[in-house]
């Protein structure tokens, strides 16, 4: 690769998409290499194209609607200028090369610059009963809904805290679907109080009050301020127990639940490129260093959008055209400035945005020491079926204060998701049992694959070695 320039975008939603044509206008050719079948990432997902039924963006996308419209022609607008690889998936990253998988064939990209735009996921706290039949991620019910165009069941209990709460009980409302219930386990005396710092954005704080607004006079049960106990069922969803903030017993008859307390980012591909990490207390996770350009502690690795912090999609687009600037300055491409987003007002928007999410992390926190009432039969990891008591005995027993080595003992986090459903459970619990600090009992590491892959490329394929495109300035 000596010589040659090639840049490699991972992930095409707000963030990856922005990069891109940030790149496209400096005259530089990237690969941008998507999980997904079309672009949009998940904020912005779009039906697949040959879904055989088609939704206007209006109805999928409520208020962003025109961002969402924008952001997918912008990425229709490049595909000329790109080397586009949809259904992609990206599961290892070592020095200057990642490890690809597409329709079922094994692929080596080798890159001389990279820029992770990885997105979300959901932060999941497993309560009794979250590993029955019916019971999905709010962002797993946002993908049957814009992907598949269908809700996850007939009468529907969201549960959790977050905006993406009040979002996804709009959508489905809206779609038609009955929401029998909002249970939000944050208080509203603390969404209150937060409201001083989300008014920094008031156009997005006010969005949030209607969706409230709008359900309510639709006749939806908001509940805030609830302790979930238990989703119930033999083998599928058939209710939900909660108490009020009055500490009163209520239950609702459902048949599908939706769970989520706010996103968490998704950092596994940072961590297999190298990238330092820190303790973030508004995130409350580790997420990889970055300046506020977008580099990350490895050289000509860039991090943008909610793979590096949570701050939504606008912020998200901001990033991805911040990180590309910095990579075009690294290698010294000439541009016209004003054919360029201007750097230090990028900054000055992320910044604004940065004390908007104070506010909303402030009102919308998980619930504090919901692992010390975990019973030891609740399982928390479900690949590998690991329960609260056989990681609160191997705590006792002495033998692990530290997560890696409690997930080397338990097989915690080994399984499927790789972590990404139990591992912050799994440090709750640790933190627990032990008296310390989540940031003090360490971060679970990535390893490859981080998300599943069949072993028939890995025996058969040759692992081709594909070449991106050459860059090239103008």
């Amino acid at each position: 690769m000596s010589g040659e320039r090639r840049v490699v975008i991972v992930g095409a939603g707000p963030a990856g998409i922005r990069a891109a044509q940030t790149l496209v206008g400096a005259g530089v050719r990237p690969v941008v290499i998507d999980e997904n079948p079309r672009w949009g990432g998940q904020i912005y997902r779009q039906p697949p194209a040959d879904a055989g039924f088609a939704r206007a963006k209006s109805t999928l996308y409520g208020f962003e609607a025109g961002k969402a419209d924008a952001v997918h022609r912008a990425m229709e607008a490049l595909l000329p200028g790109i080397d586009y690889r949809p259904g992609t998936l990206v599961w290892s990253c070592e020095a200057n090369r990642l490890d690809t998988l597409h329709a079922g064939r094994e692929a080596t990209v080798p890159f001389t610059h990279l820029i992770i735009a990885s997105g979300a996921t959901d932060r999941v706290m497993p309560l009794p009963g979250w590993t029955l039949a019916g019971v999905y991620t709010l962002g797993g019910a946002q993908v049957a809904l814009k992907s598949q165009g269908c809700a996850i069941g007939a009468r529907i209990v969201l549960a959790g805290t977050g905006p993406l709460l009040y979002l996804v009980a709009y959508q489905y409302v809206k779609a038609g679907a009955q929401i029998a219930a909002v249970l939000d386990t944050s208080p509203l005396a603390r969404q209150a109080a937060a409201a001083p710092r989300m008014l920094s954005q008031p156009a997005t704080f006010a969005k949030g009050l209607y969706y409230v607004a709008w359900l309510q006079a639709r006749g939806v049960r908001i509940e805030r301020g609830v302790t979930l106990d238990a989703i119930e069922g033999e083998d599928a969803v058939r209710s939900i127990r909660w108490r009020t903030h009055r500490g009163e017993a209520r239950a609702l008859e459902c048949d599908a639940v939706g769970i989520g307390f706010g996103l968490r980012p998704e950092t596994q591909l940072a961590d297999l490129a190298g990238c330092r990490f820190r303790f973030d207390t508004l995130n409350r996770c580790w997420i990889p260093e970055r300046d506020a350009a977008g580099r990350s502690s490895v050289r000509n690795v860039y991090l943008a959008g909610d793979g590096a912090g949570i701050a939504g999609a606008d912020a998200a687009e901001l990033a991805g055209q911040r990180a590309a600037l910095a990579l075009i300055e690294d290698v010294g491409v000439m541009t016209h400035r004003h054919s360029q987003p201007d750097a230090a007002r990028l900054e000055q928007q992320l910044s604004r945005i940065g004390a908007f999410r104070v506010g909303i992390e402030q009102a919308f926190a998980p619930p504090d020491h919901a692992a010390k009432t975990w019973p030891d039969d609740h399982v928390i990891c479900r690949c590998e079926e690991v329960t609260a008591g056989t990681l609160r005995a191997c705590v006792r027993s002495g033998l692990a204060t530290e997560v890696n080595r409690l997930k080397a003992l338990t097989r915690i986090g080994m399984g499927r998701c790789q972590g990404r459903m139990c591992g912050e459970a799994a440090v709750a619990l640790l933190a627990a049992e032990t008296g310390k600090q989540v940031s003090e009992v360490g971060r679970l590491r990535s390893q490859a694959p981080i998300k599943p892959i069949p072993i028939t490329p890995m025996l058969y394929d040759d692992g081709v070695q594909v070449q991106p495109e050459e860059a090239h300035d103008e």
